[in-house]
């Protein structure tokens, strides 16, 4: 059988290093996801196989990582499976996005891009729209991109506070019975969108900016009765709203404001029989003007790697 062959010509013998990674590690990788054989001598990358479409995808992905490296980034071992991920989706042509999209920068001044395809889409919707769905497993990175994508406009002057919540479904919103004053009811249930924000601000500067409630952070029964005007606001955790709460938060849109809504719907938390807001919003809403809908998968998972076989393991068995 005739075997196909590509050759990838680099020069640069550190830049052939960050290709081939330590004992040929990132080729390894490369090649437990195609069915090729990746070889090396001098300057000369190798690619092998049967398929022409596997050799000419392999050929593509060292092509884009050394893009990276020719403008100054090193290719990183999650960089590598982002473009093995999208090159198998045909979304490869947009790896390149991920670099020049700056979304922000942390505490510490490090920048903020998109990480993969999801991300990106996340990212641009938000930019055109007012009203935009991330819906999609924990891990793919959708509330903290959302708080840093409120500081953004915040930093810009778009809006003048942030407003950050989400149901306390745990506590059946009845926060009521549960010990101590409001902030140490709630804490709990909004640890993740503290953890973005002081990634982003830092903690000192969280604690001053909440203090002056240019940041304000409550659970979803509190928007109640509410307009939210020149506000960025992020509602977490919304497959945990029941149909009443969805439509309530939606219809608190003020002028100058714009709107995120994150929820996984494999992980709902209602009492049996009660159905969804966020799922209902997804049937209700779709094609209404200005609102969008980003769907993430497995794919989209920035954690270890295993983390994505775990969730699509979980979803192949439960039909999700």
């Amino acid at each position: 059988m005739t075997n196909f062959k590509e050759v990838v010509i680099v020069t640069n013998p550190e830049w052939l290093m960050a290709l081939l990674g330590t004992h040929d590690k990132q080729a390894k990788l490369i090649a437990s996801h195609y069915p090729v054989s990746i070889s090396n001598r001098g300057e000369e990358i190798t690619i092998e196989g049967e398929s022409e479409v596997d050799v000419q995808a392999v050929r593509d992905i060292f092509r884009v990582l050394l893009q990276l490296l020719q403008q100054g980034v090193t290719p990183q071992t999650m960089d590598l499976i982002t473009a093995i991920k999208m090159e198998k989706n045909d979304q490869l042509n947009y790896f390149q996005d991920l670099f020049e999209v700056v979304v922000g920068k942390t505490f510490d001044g490090k920048l903020i891009r998109a990480k993969n395809f999801g991300q990106l889409q996340y990212v641009k919707a938000v930019q055109k729209s007012d009203v935009v769905f991330g819906i999609g497993p924990a891990g793919t990175g959708k509330t903290f991109l959302a708080v840093v994508m409120a500081v953004q406009a915040l930093r810009e002057g778009q809006v003048k506070r942030i407003i950050l919540t989400r149901p306390a479904v745990e506590a059946g919103e009845n926060l009521g019975f549960l010990p101590g004053d409001l902030k140490e009811k709630v804490d709990p249930y909004l640890r993740p969108i503290y953890d973005a924000l002081h990634a982003v601000y830092g903690r000192e500067q969280t604690v001053r900016l909440m203090e002056r409630e240019v940041i304000e952070v409550a659970p979803l029964a509190y928007m109640r009765g509410r307009t939210l005007d020149d506000a960025f606001v992020i509602l977490d955790e919304a497959q945990n709203t029941t149909t009443a709460q969805m439509k309530m938060f939606l219809t608190r849109l003020g002028f100058g404001s714009k709107m995120i809504i994150n929820g996984d719907e494999t992980q709902v938390d209602l009492p049996r029989g009660v159905k969804s807001g966020l799922r209902d919003a997804k049937q209700i809403l779709q094609g209404i003007n200005n609102i969008r809908f980003v769907k993430f998968d497995a794919d989209d998972v920035v954690r270890h790697p295993v983390v994505a076989e775990i969730i699509r393991a979980y979803s192949e068995n439960n039909g999700a």
